[in-house]
């Protein structure tokens, strides 16, 4: 007879080949920080629709109203980035900032349905609400990037930074929906109760883990403008950098007058905008399961490139969309899905260069300068669109808008970032890293790293870099 053992094979490298969860999700302290950032997005889309909510049915804004709401929600990204990252990176403890900032947006958000059950509502405690909160949103983002490195080796950047992105992606999904129900079940300004739930739940889950935190930046001379020059001296780098702010001009310009076109001259309903918009979510869903796949396949610097160009290219479609119903909406839904994959690349493959470029003692305040720059274009580029708009039309701008995106790749295409192809050990100094070029002989060079196969710093010439920008929108942009 045979034993149990012998009749049934062990079957543990069928798991190691199918795992049903992904290795960081089993080590409890990344676990616990991936679901405090996955909570806390799912209550960002709640409040994405019970804000404007609660402006318009309960305090009657109109448009003059809503734009001030959405300047004093973006605002401290501009005027507070640069300078809380250089704070940030004089401090010891940024999970302790990021636990503070939690529980005092948590207080804050609840003061809203708490004085709409007074009946004191007002937009003067709105717009105080959402400045405040957006400044400690700046705060908890930029200790958030150094906090993030502290747990993840360099070998699973690409691992860490697919699961944060799948569970935004997962919140765009999801998110809305629950919004929506919230606001109908209990009424705008008491839904945002689960945002302010999600805060708290975030603090508490940050507060149970204690990574490795490197240690506080001394101070220096231009100790606060150090972040930015590091940058702006590396070509990739500055290629990045205008890259992405010359997507967050043109972006904002389109979003601005997106809904008012679909609408207006398309002729598209509530429902069918929406499903527009979820097609976008399930492309960010595909765009996430996919890109560890194409970055170990072509290179982290190449998926940086398709990315963006899967980004903004397929936005042609929305100007273009013409003709029967049917017609319009597929090619709505084909823009919206394809540039939500390509923004997936986008985020994933820079978020994790960017962490592997970034000295630690510099993190933060990278972090802070590519906030301050890449949101600094967001308000303009809302104006602009706002403008041409009106003079225009609103097929017209959009075209410009659409086309002027694409003008990214041409900051890129002459970079050293089409050419960096593995993530290179993470720098410990304020020294720039040097992505070498190629070698011509697919053998090992004797003074190759072990885990990435670049050779040390040549020369300056040489450096390259990148630092991810930071927020949802259609932009990376970090957490909230």
């Amino acid at each position: 007879m045979h034993s149990p053992r012998s009749a049934h094979p062990p079957r543990p490298a069928r798991l190691l080949r199918f795992p049903a969860i992904p290795e960081l999700l089993r080590e409890r302290v990344f676990r616990r920080y991936w679901t405090a950032q996955a909570v806390s997005l799912m209550g960002d889309q709640v409040s994405l629709i019970a804000i404007p909510l609660a402006a318009v049915l309960v305090l009657h804004a109109d448009a003059a109203d809503m734009g001030l709401l959405k300047t004093a929600e973006l605002l401290p990204a501009l005027l507070f980035s640069l300078p809380a990252g250089a704070w940030a990176d004089r401090r010891a403890r940024r999970r302790r900032v990021m636990i503070v900032s939690d529980v005092l947006r948590a207080l804050l958000v609840a003061s809203l349905p708490a004085a709409y059950a007074l009946n004191v509502l007002t937009f003067a405690q709105l717009y105080a609400v959402a400045f405040t909160v957006g400044t400690l949103t700046v705060l908890f983002d930029v200790c958030n990037a150094t906090v993030f490195v502290s747990l993840v080796t360099t070998d699973r950047l690409v691992a860490g930074s697919t699961l944060l992105n799948g569970s935004r992606a997962m919140a765009f999904v999801g998110g809305p929906g629950a919004g929506g129900l919230l606001v109908q079940l209990l009424s705008a300004p008491l839904a945002l109760l689960a945002d302010a739930l999600t805060f708290l739940c975030s603090g508490l889950l940050l507060a149970r883990i204690a990574p490795a935190e490197p240690p506080p930046a001394p101070p220096a001379k231009g100790y606060a403008t150090e972040g930015l020059r590091w940058v702006l001296r590396h070509p990739a780098m500055r290629a990045m950098f205008a890259a992405s702010g010359t997507v967050q001009f043109f972006n904002f310009m389109f979003q601005t007058l997106f809904v008012l076109y679909a609408t207006t001259e398309l002729g598209l309903g509530a429902g069918l905008l929406g499903a527009v918009l979820g097609a976008g979510a399930i492309g960010g869903l595909m765009g996430a399961a996919l890109a560890g796949r194409v970055i170990r396949g072509l290179g982290v610097g190449p998926v940086i490139l398709v990315g963006f160009a899967g980004f903004t290219v397929p936005l042609l479609l929305v100007p273009l969309a013409a003709g029967p119903t049917w017609l319009v909406i597929a090619l709505l839904f084909l823009a919206e899905f394809l540039s939500a994959v390509g923004m997936m690349f986008v985020d994933i493959s820079s978020n994790s260069l960017s962490a592997a470029l970034m000295p630690d003692a510099l993190r933060s305040r990278i972090t802070g300068a590519s906030r301050t720059l890449n949101h600094g274009f967001r308000p303009l580029g809302a104006l602009a669109g706002g403008a041409l708009g009106t003079t225009l039309g609103l097929r017209p701008t959009l075209w410009t808008a659409t086309a002027g995106a694409i003008l990214c790749l041409l900051w890129l295409l002459p970079s050293p970032v089409p050419r960096i192809r593995t993530l290179p050990n993470r720098p410990t100094t304020s020294l720039p890293a040097v992505i070498p070029p190629t070698p011509a002989s697919p053998s090992p060079r004797p003074s190759a790293t072990p885990t990435t196969g670049l050779t040390p710093a040549a020369t300056p010439d040489a450096a390259t870099g990148r630092e991810a920008s930071p927020e949802p929108n259609r932009i990376p942009d970090g957490r909230r």
